[in-house]
């Protein structure tokens, strides 16, 4: 989520400051050397040929299937195709390049190597998801790749890095060689605040690199068969040192849609080459639709676009968005805008709440290709903004904004579907502020440098707010899903993956300053894969699923229900609270209720709050530590935890230290071992 105030990373470094007795250090220190999940890399064979391995997610089809967003496209992983180059990762550790990419796992490529894919269905289309270095004093370098299907040259598409490579604490910095940019707070790699700290500490430059990857579509000349190959090949000569790919989506991308009967932008002056700017020219073609009731319809064609197109009561089409592109310069403005902006650039807004909002805005069949390179909190360059009540977004692909859409309400009844966000320096969708009765569905993240999809109930309550059938993948920071505060919010059918640092999968947080959860809080049938992330100050793993309490208690009616926890680095189920506030906060009376956990480097559940929380019919096995990790709220009274835990029965399963819910451990008993070592579970199988 984009912080407003104490950022994530700043409030855990403020906390990890106030706690770290002594009681809780003896009863970790024999667990401190826990690793992450690792493999060197490793030359790849080059087989004569390789099927179309298509995975969702990094994994087979068959075990998400029914969960995440319906796509018209066919994810295929790079180290799972044919190759002379090498093979990265799996590797979970942050700051390094397989961490990052989906799987865990990318093929790096020096010039003269290629890896080829196989379609696995007829295709005109393809997105490729790559990485290449920056250049040694930041801002990005450009490299090509050569696309060759049918044994024969088709296309050289010019990669770029200008929209990859942060670097630093947050909110980072594009610079290689800065310094720290803040020595004031808790840094993990010193364990110590460094302006605090005498003699100073030094710290490797790039201190954190992050964020290394982009990617690309590219329209081919006609369709080619499922079967067909497809080389990518990095030409000799290269700038790029070494070009890394992660994966490849290949789809049938339908013709262009035609509106004749509509306000065509063409005919108000716009250029579809993107040789002038064409904003003015689509707000002619918007208030002319609105006066004679017509839809705007934007041709194929690039539109440039520097600014904010503000809408209301209005539809407009795209020819789709292959087809159709808002492309826009990130601007300095010559003052900061009222909100606090110091930029502007392509965007379409519905009005401020404070005017009032928006109302019947339909926006389908475009892409808006943005210009962020640069996290600025304050800065209004998101794809989507503004409010916008009783409104539609379908199709839409979002790229290279600061977030693809966030809406500050209050505003109600709007649906976001069949949406592709990508490459985001920030969040991919937020929810922020008094939004209501609204829904996401089939809308596809990946690679978003904050929290994939967010609803924040900042000072003013969401509600009735849904989450369904979506996917998003390697989220750089943050988690795939949080939620933050809420009145009857679910979270249903998505599957995440591949979370890289300080969040995980799913995530409910009293923080931020959010409204309190109320009435239902619905996580039901969704997927993790990969989840549970290191939490670089507190230095230990968190859950695939995270609750976290923090400013105050979380005890509306939470229930879990039919979720899927598959290959958590960590904990499937964690529970929290800071050690700040341990004894004024506490999760009561969560309900996990038909669950299945497939494989854990730890526990199925850490618990480190007060409270409690009931178990039916939860399944694990391949569980790498004891089941049940409750630390309560590190009083240790002589009566257990602080800590319930309620057996509903038909809890079965286990791992290496038998039954995960095993008699001994009920109800309370304290088994806190924040730190065990991480065993690398088996491969996620059918059930």
């Amino acid at each position: 989520m984009v912080s407003r105030g104490t950022s994530v990373i700043n409030r855990h470094a403020a906390a990890a400051v106030r706690r770290r007795p002594a009681l809780l250090a003896a009863l970790t220190a024999a667990a401190l050397g826990a690793g992450l999940l690792s493999a060197a890399p490793a030359l790849a064979s080059e087989p004569a040929s390789a099927g179309p391995a298509v995975t969702r997610a990094g994994l087979d089809p068959a075990l998400v299937s029914g969960r995440g967003a319906r796509v018209g496209f066919a994810e295929q992983e790079a180290e799972h195709a044919a190759t002379n180059g090498t093979v990265l990762g799996p590797d979970r550790t942050p700051y390094q390049l397989p961490s990052e990419a989906s799987g865990r796992s990318a093929v790096k490529l020096t010039p003269g190597q290629y890896v080829e894919f196989t379609l696995p269905k007829d295709a005109n289309a393809l997105t490729v998801r790559y990485s290449i270095p920056d250049a040694p004093e930041g801002g990005g370098i450009t490299a090509p790749l050569d696309v060759s299907l049918g044994g024969k040259k088709r296309a050289t598409m010019t990669l770029t890095s200008r929209y990859a490579w942060l670097y630093n604490q947050y909110p980072f910095s594009n610079d290689p060689r800065a310094d720290l940019l803040h020595t004031d707070w808790w840094t993990t790699e010193c364990d110590c605040v460094p302006a605090a700290t005498t003699p100073a500490p030094s710290f490797d430059k790039p201190f954190r690199p992050s964020h290394f990857y982009d990617e690309q579509r590219l329209r081919l000349d006609g369709t080619y068969r499922a079967g067909e190959k497809v080389r990518l090949t990095v030409p000799r000569g290269s700038a790029a040192a070494w070009t890394a790919i992660d994966l490849l989506d290949s789809e049938k991308i339908a013709a262009p849609k035609v509106s004749l009967l509509s306000a065509n932008v063409l005919a108000f002056g716009a250029d579809p080459t993107g040789r002038r700017d064409s904003a003015a020219a689509i707000e002619r073609a918007i208030a002319f639709a609105k006066r004679a009731h017509l839809k705007v319809y934007l041709p194929p064609g690039t539109y440039q676009v520097n600014r904010h197109l503000v809408v209301d009561d209005v539809t407009i089409e795209g020819a789709g968005s292959w087809y159709t592109v808002l492309k826009g310069k990130e601007v300095a403005l010559d003052e900061p805008a009222a909100d606090g902006s110091t930029h502007t650039g392509v965007g379409v807004y519905g009005k401020s709440a404070a005017d009032g909002g928006s109302k019947d805005v339909h926006l389908s069949g475009f892409a808006i290709e943005g210009d962020v390179r640069e996290r600025i909190d304050t800065d209004q360059v998101n794809a989507i903004g503004g409010a916008m009540s009783d409104s539609t977004i379908s199709g839409l692909y979002l790229h290279h904004t600061k977030v693809g859409l966030w809406f500050d309400g209050p505003m109600r009844n709007t649906q976001v579907t069949d949406t592709v966000i990508a490459d985001q320096i920030a969040d991919g969708l937020n929810f922020h502020t008094g939004v209501r009765d609204s829904l996401v569905q089939d809308v596809f993240v990946r690679n978003s440098g904050d929290d994939g999809l967010a609803m924040w109930a900042d000072k003013t309550q969401n509600s009735g707010n849904t989450f369904d059938h979506n996917t998003v993948q390697s989220p750089v920071l943050a988690n795939a899903i949080a939620v933050y505060g809420g009145e009857d919010t679910t979270v249903s059918d998505n599957l995440v993956a591949d979370p890289v640092r300080e969040g995980s999968g799913l995530h409910a947080g009293s923080r931020f300053g959010a409204e309190p959860f109320t009435g239902r809080l619905d996580f039901r049938d969704n997927t993790t894969v990969r989840a549970g992330t290191l939490d670089l100050n507190w230095k230990i793993g968190l859950g695939a699923i995270w609750f976290y309490a923090l400013d105050r208690d979380i005890d509306a009616d939470v229930r879990v229900t039919g979720d899927h926890y598959l290959d958590s680095t960590y904990n499937a189920i964690m529970l929290v609270s800071d050690y700040g506030v341990k004894d004024k906060v506490k999760l009561e009376g969560l309900k996990f209720k038909d669950v299945r956990v497939d494989g854990t480097g730890t526990s199925v559940l850490s618990a480190r709050v007060a409270g409690s929380a009931s178990f039916e019919n939860v399944d694990a096995r391949n569980v790498g530590a004891v089941g049940v990790n409750n630390c309560g709220s590190f009083n240790f009274p002589a009566t257990g935890s602080e800590f319930t835990v309620h057996d509903l029965g038909g809890n079965d399963g286990g791992g290496t230290t038998g039954p995960w819910l095993a008699p001994w451990e009920l109800p309370n008993t304290i088994t806190c071992d924040d730190r065990p070592p991480v065993v690398a579970p088996p491969a996620p199988r059918p059930w």
